[in-house]
């Protein structure tokens, strides 16, 4: 196979997950994006989090929010809890790895502000934590999973929402977050300052 095969390859695959997810999620997603607007107009925030690439997603979605998406408007608040080295090296030194969401969200998380957790397999350490002390918090999770949800499936509440994403491959599940993000910051914007 030529490099350039593979590179079809990459786009073929990447389509076909795409389309697979707009036809089983697209409910959902309507659904996530209410839910971030309920939080946002009764002076809640979304936090987010994520490992590797999935914190780069959130970071992302986050930017968006606090900046702007495709249209000129005011400030939405996030917080990605992934972006601040001083404290997620403090607290992987001082107590885990597994704590630098959690500790976080317990200090900042408010009852009805929104967690949103981007992940490939669901079985981070400290993305179970950081669901566990959203659900204390009394916060709603809103997770963008991939493959089988793995163990954070299981930790899920019935008022949260999981979006999973089909897919075994962890860059398929990674492109069709930034895309879910993406639908997500247009409805939110859609709801809450019209056409």
């Amino acid at each position: 196979m030529s490099l350039q095969d593979r590179i079809i390859n990459h786009f073929s695959d990447s389509i076909q997950t795409k389309q697979d997810a707009m036809a089983s999620l697209c409910e959902l997603i309507e659904f996530a994006s209410q839910k971030i607007v309920e939080a946002l107009v009764n002076d809640k925030k979304v936090l987010t989090c994520g490992n590797g690439g999935s914190a780069g997603d959130a970071q992302h979605f986050s930017s968006e929010m606090l900046n702007r998406f495709e249209r000129e408007r005011p400030p939405l608040p996030a917080i990605a809890l992934s972006t601040d080295t001083s404290t997620i090296t403090s607290i992987a030194n001082d107590y885990h790895f597994d704590e630098v969401f959690a500790k976080q969200l317990r200090a900042l998380g408010q009852p009805g502000d929104i967690l949103l957790v981007y992940t490939s397999s669901g079985n981070s350490g400290n993305i179970l934590k950081a669901v566990k002390a959203a659900h204390d918090r009394e916060m709603t999770v809103i997770a963008l999973s991939g493959k089988d949800g793995g163990a954070m499936a299981l930790e899920l509440s019935e008022a949260d929402i999981e979006i999973r994403v089909p897919s075994q491959s962890t860059a398929r599940i990674q492109e069709v977050h930034l895309l879910i993000s993406h639908c997500l910051c247009d409805l939110i914007d859609q709801q809450l300052f019209g056409g």
